[in-house]
């Protein structure tokens, strides 16, 4: 197997799990601060009306594009290959004294709509501002400190090189432990998924590749991301190697710790017969293909009468009427025999 050394630091790039990555000349990464678990000092954040720039009230042909980029809900191969970003993490995969350099792209794009707040009489940009919440100051950013609530209005505070101290130093390496079926993994655990491409490693990638593939399997290991750890399990996915980064088990929380589950009243064997059938005739082969986002297309057609001008008049749904199991499930079967 061909290995080599891990390349220089990536571009500076925003990545979908944080809002920015900072990395140091000689390629490792500066932490951000900031962990998601410390609460922020107790302060109220106000609303004030920021007056619109021209490009943001007078660019009608952007907007126009962005209106008809929403609509268009074809997937094609070469718009997604126009999609795909730069990566945001170069490091390698490391088994044993085996280096593959590869790169972590990010995977998923969000394409739901982001609206801003405005004012409603005037129609202008609202912004936020820190304000504290005993004197009513605004407090510039240079002001602040992270502190973390130990008591109801008591904190702890700490400094940025305490934070920076505390963080995990990365290594740049996803270290591999074990090799375990892919079938076996639990997908309660799984967090985000990111594509991994060679870094001038087609050679070594492409031999562990074919051989996760073949083999079913899947690399269990470790990676250290921004200012957290993550368990991880790099395996095949059409075409190239995919890494998924897992929650930890005290981060999942079981079904059978809902007290509401605890003393379900057990179903009558006619109910599980009529519920069986029902299953059994709506057996098919998952496609995600089939499902279509039907609030972003209506919000799309929303824009689009809007800008023409058009009143939009809501309409109420009518309440489904509740009907008895025995009877729905009944009902339920007779609508699937005439299809």
């Amino acid at each position: 197997m061909k290995t080599g050394s891990p390349s220089g630091s990536p571009p500076n790039k925003r990545s979908t799990e944080k809002k920015s990555s900072r990395e140091t000349q000689k390629g490792k990464e500066t932490p951000v601060l900031g962990d998601s678990n410390l609460k922020q000092p107790s302060r109220d954040y106000v609303l004030e009306k920021v007056p619109l720039s021209s490009s943001e009230t007078g660019n009608k042909n952007r907007k126009k594009e962005l209106v008809q980029s929403a609509s268009n809900d074809q997937h094609t191969s070469d718009s997604t290959l126009r999609n795909v970003g730069r990566p945001f993490w170069s490091g390698s995969i490391t088994i044993g004294l085996i280096n593959i350099p590869v790169r972590l792209n990010t995977m998923f794009r969000d394409r739901s709509f982001s609206f801003r707040l405005l004012h409603r009489e005037d129609g202008q940009l609202l912004r936020y501002n820190r304000v504290c919440s005993r004197d009513g100051v605004v407090v510039p950013w240079e002001d602040t400190v992270k502190g973390y609530e130990i008591r109801k209005g008591e904190f702890i505070v700490f400094t940025n090189e305490e934070l920076k101290a505390a963080a995990p130093e990365s290594d740049r390496k996803i270290r591999i432990g074990k090799f375990v079926h892919y079938l076996s993994l639990d997908p309660m655990y799984f967090d985000t998924s990111y594509v991994l491409t060679p870094d001038r490693s087609e050679e070594a990638y492409n031999l562990f590749a074919s051989t996760l593939m073949d083999l079913s399997m899947a690399a269990a290991g470790s990676i250290t991301l921004r200012t957290k750890e993550y368990p991880v399990v790099v395996h095949f996915y059409r075409g190239g190697l995919v890494l998924t980064t897992l929650r930890y088990a005290e981060e999942v929380i079981p079904p059978q710790a809902f007290t509401d589950l605890a003393n379900l009243p057990a179903p009558q064997e006619s109910e599980i017969a009529l519920a069986k059938r029902i299953v059994t005739e709506l057996t098919g082969d998952f496609s995600i293909d089939e499902y279509q986002d039907h609030y972003r297309k209506a919000i799309v057609d929303l824009i689009e009468k809007k800008r023409a001008g058009e009143k939009v008049v809501y309409e109420e749904p009518h309440p489904e009427e509740a009907k008895e199991l025995m009877q729905a499930l009944k009902e339920t079967l007779a609508t699937l025999a005439t299809k």
